[in-house]
């Protein structure tokens, strides 16, 4: 076990989705990681439930009856945003609370050469997890001012376990040549993490952002052949997406493939049962992915 990991598994205030919070203000999150920083700032003081189940992909998920009376009695929604939950606007358009966009006012990337669109996957830059905290604690503390001081205080705690994992991160891929970050993945995740830690991203087997996009047989054959070009020894694919497109690649590059939790967590139980895990846990695979050793 790594020795920053160690540090974050003796803060008392780790969130598990074992059960619900007790307090005043009724919260309901999007996705498990949006639910889990949520979670820590709300503490006991915040009744905080999630919309997506484990191992949903966000970019297709279909609300049932049921999510629409959970949402319509939330007092605050929180979502990733950047286009990720694109599938659930009608059904937010239902709610009597507030809707909170996360990504709202962060610097988004954006994806030219299939007409535009805001790349989502932002949670793969702690930084930016950073000013999710600012955004969650005052909007709780809005609406529950007799706790506003409690979230704001566990919002600095998260804040620091979020500058401590970006310096983790940091030092644990300084162990990759710097010719030698160069990523291949199932759909475009990467690119925060990418633009953050010095990664080149060399191609995505599903173009774009969303995992709804389909690939031609042209794409893919120009994503092989930039595969054999560097040198990549394997594919990230995240575990919410079928795999099979990847595995084709895999096979017809002589590359392997390496799974990591991109868009869900895991059960409590589970390597990626926090957004932390979920990051420790990919930076692991990375590391291990690009250089052959653990």
């Amino acid at each position: 076990m790594k020795g920053w990991h160690r540090i974050m598994l003796s803060i008392a205030f780790l969130a598990t989705f074992s059960g619900h919070a007790v307090g005043g203000v009724s919260v309901l999150c999007t996705t498990t990681i949006v639910g889990d920083v949520v979670r820590r700032i709300a503490g006991d003081d915040a009744s905080v439930d999630v919309l997506l189940p484990i191992g949903a992909d966000p970019h297709a998920f279909q609300a049932s009856p049921q999510d629409a009376i959970a949402v319509g009695a939330a007092d605050i929604v929180f979502l990733n945003g950047g286009g990720l939950e694109a599938s659930l606007l009608p059904l937010l358009q239902g709610t009597r609370g507030r809707v909170v966009d996360l990504s709202a006012g962060l610097a988004l990337r954006q994806h030219g050469a299939l007409g535009g669109g805001a790349d989502p996957h932002v949670w793969f830059d702690p930084l930016f997890v950073v000013e999710w905290t600012r955004v969650i604690a005052k909007t709780l503390g809005e609406l529950d001012p007799d706790h506003s001081l409690l979230f704001d205080d566990r919002a600095a705690d998260v804040t620091a376990e979020l500058y401590a994992l970006d310096s983790w991160i940091l030092d644990r891929v300084s162990s990759i040549p710097p010719a030698a970050r160069r990523l291949v993945s199932d759909h475009e995740a990467f690119g925060y993490f990418a633009d953050r830690y010095g990664f080149e991203e060399i191609g995505t087997v599903i173009p774009g952002y969303s995992t709804l996009s389909e690939p031609s047989a042209r794409e893919l054959a120009a994503l092989e052949d930039a595969i054999r070009a560097a040198g990549a020894p394997c594919i990230f694919v995240g575990t919410t997406i079928p795999a099979a497109l990847a595995e084709q690649v895999a096979a017809d590059t002589g590359t392997r493939i390496v799974f990591l939790y991109t868009e869900s967590l895991t059960e409590a139980d589970g390597p990626a049962a926090t957004y932390f895990d979920l990051m420790q846990f990919d930076v692991d695979e990375i590391v291990a992915g690009l250089t052959g050793s653990p």
